[in-house]
């Protein structure tokens, strides 16, 4: 287990630069299978797919996520369907990645 699961999410208001490439790197290597992508605004996000063998086994792992993520204060996007899940992490407030990112994709973790 990755240390960053025994974390807590740090409430963001904005007030703080996201990680530039090389310490987004450096967390990356703390999660399992999360990639690192950016939109076309170069807002760099984390995101993972999740396979599952049926519609039910994606629903209940995308509740034990929504319920993580309440308890965290940190809301990832979610998309799923039979048989998957995918998971978008970042900061909206900072429009990029921070601590808080990585600490929340280790949690997700857990659970899959």
């Amino acid at each position: 287990m990755s240390k960053l699961a025994n974390k807590s999410c740090i409430p963001c208001k904005g007030n703080i630069p996201g990680f530039d490439i090389s310490e987004i790197h450096k967390y990356l290597k703390m999660v399992d299978g999360w990639k690192v992508e950016s939109d076309e605004s170069k807002i760099y996000y984390l995101i993972k797919e999740f396979n599952f063998k049926n519609f039910q086994e994606s629903l209940n792992f995308v509740n034990k996520v929504s319920e993580i993520a309440e308890k965290e204060g940190h809301h990832p996007d979610i998309w799923f369907g039979w048989g998957y899940a995918k998971i978008k992490i970042f900061t909206h407030a900072i429009k990029g990645l921070h601590e808080s990112d990585f600490v929340l994709a280790a949690k997700v973790d857990l659970v899959s």
